[in-house]
């Protein structure tokens, strides 16, 4: 079932006035200033969106205007849609003032539809939020009939037809171009449109008329754009007093945790990445997060990584309902080892718990394995890969060729005096402190990779070759150095530092 929502959004930016003085937004267009959005006391009194701010104050002297801030008000709709994520996961906003809300098998904590929408409405009126509910089988007939004025209606499926079939044309969502067309041929109502030939519609009015008719009578499937993909693994706990102290979150966040567990088992799958948000009686939600390594469904260890988060939840004035979401999931059968595998199973399993309290402490970015890639050149030969599982490394570099033990983030640019053009350096100056080279070997050539094409900018081909030394000073220390491009006419190669051996 689909419940769109529709609030006057512009509420929710902290204007508050009293019930007899109408607020409306406006905006100017070409100097003139124009009402936007009106709400239902204006509109009672005869205001409309479009109308001349002066106009306007011709009907109620006493209406209150704000200047429209578009953005602000798809930020407030977007607030609101993930606060009706305590009734459904899939919410999303409708522009400029609606909410989609696809309850579907959503109704297990309220005994019907109709308590499902009420407690919707209690909540939205404690806000102060004027709004107008609907159900129905599609979305169009659900927007339909809330623009209609039919608030609190709860259409079964199947009647979309009979429920549409008297209203105006402006309740199929199409622009005011072409309901002003359909006026003007005396297609007032569904009725009129569905007399008339599809064919004919189309010709005259495009296609937008004819889809906008067959989605709210469901012939045909309506796509809407959800913020976030539909979580197929969750799990909600809705309690009957708000709770706020940490042994109460904990239990909740346990029996949550066993319940989704227990699901995720039965299909032999595990996650990978685990999220908490609690819903606040202040409309406000929090949310926790939590990654394992491995794919896990032991309900014990997960309610611990999540709680060791609690200490950032704060439960305000009290928390009504909690969700717990497996947002990544992986297959994860039961092993059959053998008597010399469990061991080292053993031993892997609290390498994983070693990784997982690390992640969620620091941070999912800080914790990595480094592993090669097939590379010749020594900046791209290695990789960050997630620090478990290990596996063998897929290409193994040449075992002559010897490399640093320090690599630099970036080669450094140092001054180099060379006898001979293709000879090592006798001496280079490094951050500002001279060497004398007393051995040096090499030199190794790496080009760079020709599927990678050339580097932007001016400079030359020959600069993407480099020519790499191993050279020793008189104090012992071994450098990597390397010699950019080639001897020209016009221009000296450039040298580099880049790494130090042990």
């Amino acid at each position: 079932m689909w419940l769109p929502h529709w609030p006057i959004t512009r509420l929710s930016r902290g204007v508050s006035v009293s019930p007899d003085r109408p607020l409306v937004t406006i905006e100017a267009i070409r100097g003139v200033r124009h009402l936007v959005a009106v709400g239902e006391a204006g509109e009672a009194q005869g205001l409309s969106p479009g109308q001349t701010l002066t106009a306007a104050r011709a009907v109620c002297p006493a209406l209150v205007p704000i200047d429209a801030d578009p953005l602000a008000d798809e930020a407030a709709l977007a607030r609101l849609a993930a606060w009706c994520e305590r009734y459904t996961p899939m919410a999303a906003p409708d522009p400029p003032d609606g909410l989609w809300l696809d309850i579907t098998g959503c109704t297990a904590v309220f005994a019907s539809e109709a308590d499902l929408a009420q407690d919707l409405a209690a909540r939205l009126e404690r806000n102060a939020i004027p709004h107008r509910l609907a159900i129905a089988g599609t979305a169009g007939a659900a927007w339909a009939l809330v623009h209609a004025r039919k608030s609190r209606t709860i259409l079964p499926s199947g009647e979309e037809r009979a429920a549409l079939i008297d209203l105006p044309v402006t309740s199929l969502r199409l622009d005011s171009g072409t309901v002003t067309g359909l006026r003007r041929l005396g297609l007032r109502t569904v009725r009129d449109l569905l007399r008339i030939p599809r064919a004919q519609i189309t010709a005259r009015f495009g296609a937008l008329p004819v889809l906008r008719l067959d989605q709210a009578l469901g012939v045909m499937e309506e796509a809407i754009d959800w913020p976030r993909p539909p979580i197929e693994w969750h799990e909600r706990l809705a309690f009957v007093e708000p709770i706020g102290t940490p042994e109460d979150l904990a239990r909740a966040l346990g029996r949550l945790a066993e319940r989704l567990c227990r699901r995720l088992g039965e299909q032999d799958k595990g996650g990978q990445r685990f999220v908490a948000r609690f819903f606040r009686v202040d409309e406000v939600v929090p949310q926790i997060a939590v990654a394992t390594a491995l794919a896990v469904r032991d309900p014990a260890y997960l309610a611990k990584l999540l709680s060791e988060k609690l200490e950032t939840v704060d439960p305000g004035f009290g928390i009504e309902m909690i969700v717990l979401e497996a947002e990544t999931v992986a297959s994860l059968k039961a092993p059959q080892t053998q008597l010399a595998d469990v061991a080292e199973q053993d031993a892997c399993d609290r390498l994983a718990g070693v990784v997982d309290t690390l992640t969620n402490r620091l941070g999912a970015d800080r914790i990595f394995r480094v592993a090669p890639q097939a590379s010749h050149v020594p900046e791209r030969a290695v990789r960050r890969v997630p620090p478990l599982p290990v596996r063998q490394p897929s290409w193994v570099g040449d075992p002559a060729a010897s490399r640093p033990i320090r690599l630099l983030r970036r080669p450094e640019e140092i001054e180099v005096i060379a006898p001979v053009p293709d000879d090592p350096p006798i001496r280079f100056r490094w951050r500002g402190v001279s060497h004398r080279v007393r051995a040096a070997a090499g030199p190794e050539r790496i080009a760079a990779e020709w599927w990678r094409g050339r580097r932007s900018g001016t400079r030359p081909e020959t600069d993407l070759i480099r020519d790499y030394y191993r050279v020793e000073d008189s104090d012992g220390a071994r450098f990597w150095i390397f010699r950019a491009g080639l001897h020209a006419a016009d221009r000296m190669p450039r040298w580099y530092l880049h790494g130090l051996f042990g």
